[in-house]
Formats: structure tokens, C-alpha cells, sequence
């Protein structure tokens, strides 16, 4: 099978590929990756609003209150008053969350040199540039899956 349609499945195949090993590689530290991606949103920009977190990640503002309750619960992530807002949280990691998002690193790196092993530096170099483009020009915001925007959402 040769042209588009095949590229397009073959892209979509590693991709479900590559987020089913992440996932697997996540399941020790008790993460699933949408958990790890949230952790890490938080990690990069502390002290947003939850409004902020979910128009980022294009995800629905009740889903991911459920995704912070969890974290929370758990101790990795709290809310804190806005000061600048009283009717909004602001969004940080504890010191047991700023561990866990090293080891999310970890594991991502990992991942990442085992899943790109069969291609060489410069071949890996040449399909980052390629599926960066891509990203770009399907409007992809950068470090964002765009699975979010699908999560709680139900068929009508």
C-alpha cells in the first residue's frame, strides 16, 4: 500500500503505538498520561487558574476539575487562592508533585530514545523537523494532545 492515505495511517498507527507504551511506562508511578501531561502543563507555568489550564488543553473546565481532584487528592498537586482573583484557584505542584514530574521526564526521555531506536540521529532529526511542520500546519498547540478535547465529551 503506497501514497497518503497509507502515510497518514502509518503516522496514526506509531502514534497509538507510541501513547500505548508511554501509558505502560507511566502505569508504575500510578499516572495515566493524560495525568502526567496535566502535571507537566502545571509544572511549566505555576499558579494558573483552572479556566486557563482547561482553555489550553482544550478540555472540559468539569473534566478537568475531576483530573485536579484526583491529583490532589493524591498529593501531587494543589490549589491555592488566586491573588490576584478570589473567585479562582491557582494551580501548583507540592514538592511530592515536583518529584513525580522529574520522574515523568524521566520515563519520557526514555521512552522517546527507546521508541526512535530503529532510526539513526540525523533520521530522528529529519521526522522531528517533518512532524514538527506538520503539528504546525494542522494548527497543533505545541506540547498539547489533542486527545483533551475529547475527554467527557459523549456522542449526541
Amino acid at each position: 500500500m503506497t501514497g497518503s492515505g497509507s502515510t497518514a495511517f502509518l503516522v496514526a498507527q506509531l502514534g497509538g503505538l507510541a501513547a500505548m507504551r508511554f501509558g505502560d511506562r507511566l502505569a508504575p508511578l500510578g499516572l495515566s498520561p493524560a495525568q502526567a501531561g496535566l502535571l507537566r502543563a502545571v509544572g511549566s507555568q505555576p499558579g494558573r487558574s483552572q479556566q486557563a489550564l482547561a482553555a489550553e488543553l482544550s478540555l472540559l473546565p468539569s473534566r478537568l476539575v475531576a483530573m485536579v481532584d484526583e491529583l490532589e487528592a493524591d498529593g501531587v498537586l494543589e490549589r491555592r487562592p488566586n491573588p490576584n482573583d478570589r473567585r479562582h484557584h491557582a494551580l501548583h505542584l507540592t514538592p511530592a508533585g515536583e518529584k513525580l514530574l522529574r520522574e515523568i521526564g524521566k520515563v519520557a526521555q526514555e521512552h522517546g530514545r527507546d521508541f526512535l531506536a530503529p532510526l539513526g540521529e540525523q533520521d530522528q532529526e529529519t521526522l522531528t523537523r517533518l512532524l514538527g511542520r506538520l503539528a504546525e500546519g494542522h494548527g497543533l498547540t505545541p506540547g498539547v494532545h489533542p486527545g483533551y478535547a475529547r475527554m467527557g465529551r459523549t456522542k449526541r
